[in-house]
């Protein structure tokens, strides 16, 4: 499997140069664009076709900051499809109380219950954000402990997919 960032020539970073990965795009649209070999052999066509599939895979996920972070996280070896991560016993507290408080909420509807929440969850969204921020930038910044740094990013990774799932639930609440 070619590596995304090998393929436009950019080191793995999580805050690569967004301008960069679009022109590489465009750049190698041109030229594997599979009308341009129509007259070439086969295999030729075959390969030209599979370098445009990879052209396009690889700018769906360097462009998007959800996908890249998972698939750096994945080509350090550190996600595996079906994995049961562990998360921290403070944070899945903290969720118990949050998910305690929509199902009381769901057996009593309250709008300021729901607000309230929303807050919470909100509140708790920003930090992981924040602390995924410094640390994609020290990842991108330091040569050394990049092991250490991917590891606790895959944590926050995890915790960012447990609150999805509560945004899912707040986002049927409101829509009640």
């Amino acid at each position: 499997m070619m590596d995304y960032f090998s393929f436009y020539d950019l080191p793995v970073s999580f805050n690569p140069d967004v301008a960069y990965v679009k022109r590489k795009f465009y750049e190698l649209s041109k030229v594997y664009h599979p009308d341009f070999y129509i007259n070439e052999p086969a295999e030729k066509q075959q390969e030209i076709l599979e370098l445009s599939t990879l052209n396009n895979r690889a700018y769906q996920v360097l462009s998007d900051p959800r996908k890249r972070l998972a698939y750096i996280l994945e080509v350090n070896g550190l996600l595996e499809e079906g994995e049961k991560y562990q998360l921290p016993p403070a944070f899945l507290m903290e969720m118990m109380e949050v998910n305690e408080a929509l199902m009381e909420l769901e057996m009593d509807p309250d709008d300021a219950g729901l607000v309230a929440i929303t807050v919470q969850v909100g509140d708790i969204e920003a930090n992981i954000a924040g602390e995924l921020a410094l640390l994609m930038q020290h990842f991108d910044e330091n040569t050394a402990d990049k092991g250490a740094t991917l590891l606790q990013i895959k944590d926050l990774y995890y915790r960012q997919k447990y609150l999805l799932r509560i945004r899912d639930t707040l986002s049927k609440f409101a829509a009640r």
